[in-house]
């Protein structure tokens, strides 16, 4: 998965995204954050993963900023600004919508009451929600495939979004549906339906699925049948506080609560210069992509995960057995059960997710051997514009991420890999 899609490809519903537009550059004053960082060990080189924040930023970014993790030793940095009117800094712990890297999260909840008994990987979703699910269809979509997105259920975005037309097709799509949406309160039945009645995406159990936010906010209903309480609460007590996240949890409303920056959509050149949507309802994809988080606690929870500290040995296994899935912009990505495989030639095995929400990107990998991590997060979404046939062009963003993945990443080992653009990256 090439870099400049790893912040959309099928994120979080925002698949939209084989590119994002650019938004206005930041103002004169825009300046790096100095890095907070601790110790400086080999593995990670401070300068040069300052220097690779600098250049996304200079690319045209506004703020950009990460938490790279190499054994015991831990570097954080920033660059650029968080609000391009005050010229206030993004700093490297901010608090950031993370889009889709809820779905592991989410995968990492069903797994424990798989653990528990009360859900069966394997069963019909029918079993336990007949009402939502009836018919055929409830009988052969099973847990699972809700969980890899072999279910053949369709994404429901364009239908709540209708301004996104015949999306991901990309000439059809304004950014009207944007701002009709900011406040409205969607619950997951509605979106759910919407996903249902529209044309299968493919027949239950294909062998190459494809990815849609329908599935996750079915398995939001399915925590909550067996659990007695909302999937977001439940996500809260059991898999969010337990790893000892101390700035993440799902919004009760359309605010982001503590520092964060400001989040700036471009969709392709169609909102220009690209609007704020810090301030946005995410009722319309919360158990799919609605967590706020920051680089500090991801980095955590993906540790302890891999370390099979969040669910038992046995359900990781489940959750690293992996299918070919096509995402929105049409890529085919490894994906077990909320989670990405990403290999990285020269450099290891990775897993992790990354995700978008309306102006902002995160991307969270961790070496299998735990060892290795990196999350970054940036505050410009679909920077790429379209060129006549509709497709995004490249833009010096992609190029400046890619050098910042394999910079965080392999650090030393880099040196001499060639073209960083074609470095692999976690996709939807």
């Amino acid at each position: 998965m090439r870099l400049r899609v790893a912040l959309c490809a099928g994120v979080a519903a925002l698949s939209v995204c084989a590119g994002t537009v650019p938004a206005a550059s930041a103002p004169g004053g825009a300046r790096a954050v100095p890095t907070g960082g601790t110790g400086s060990p080999a593995g990670l080189q401070s300068a040069e993963l300052q220097s690779a924040l600098d250049g996304v930023h200079r690319a045209g970014i506004p703020g950009v900023y990460a938490e790279v993790r190499d054994g015991g030793r831990t570097w954080r940095g920033a660059s650029g600004v968080a609000d391009v009117e005050t010229g206030r800094p993004v700093r490297p712990g901010m608090r950031q919508r993370v889009g889709s890297i809820t779905k592991t999260f989410t995968a990492a909840a069903v797994m424990q009451q798989v653990e528990r008994g009360r859900i069966r990987l394997d069963a019909p979703i029918g079993d336990y929600l007949p009402h939502l699910v009836p018919g055929e269809r409830g009988r052969k979509v099973t847990v699972r495939m809700l969980l890899n997105h072999t279910s053949g259920i369709s994404e429901y975005l364009p239908y709540a979004f209708p301004s996104l037309g015949k999306w991901p097709s990309l000439p059809d799509i304004s950014p009207e549906s944007l701002d009709d949406n900011r406040f409205r309160r969607f619950h997951s039945t509605e979106l759910i339906e919407m996903g249902l009645a529209a044309p299968p995406a493919g027949e239950p159990g294909s062998p190459t699925g494809v990815y849609s936010n329908t599935n996750y906010l079915l398995l939001g209903r399915l925590l909550e049948e067996v659990t007695g309480t909302t999937a977001e609460e439940y996500i809260t007590r059991n898999v969010i506080e337990p790893a000892g996240l101390r700035h993440t949890g799902f919004p009760d409303g359309p605010r982001i609560e503590g520092p964060h920056p400001r989040m700036y959509e471009a969709l392709y050149g169609l909102i220009d210069p690209p609007r704020d949507y810090s301030v946005y309802d995410m009722s319309w994809v919360m158990t799919g992509a609605g967590l706020v988080s920051t680089m500090a606690d991801l980095n955590r929870f993906y540790g302890r995960l891999l370390d099979g500290k969040v669910v038992s040995r046995a359900s990781l296994a489940q959750m690293r057995r992996t299918v070919p899935v096509r995402a929105l912009d049409g890529t085919v990505i490894e994906y077990g059960l909320g989670l990405h495989k990403v290999g990285i030639p020269g450099c290891g095995t990775f897993w992790g997710h990354d995700g978008s929400a309306w102006g902002a990107g995160t991307v969270s990998l961790t070496r299998a051997d735990g060892e290795r991590q990196m999350s970054f997060a940036v505050n410009l979404a679909r920077w790429n514009t379209l060129d006549s046939s509709g497709q995004p062009r490249h833009h010096p963003i992609d190029d400046a991420l890619a050098a910042l993945s394999r910079q965080a990443l392999c650090g030393e080992e880099s040196a001499g890999t060639g073209n960083a653009s074609r470095t692999p990256a976690s996709a939807p």
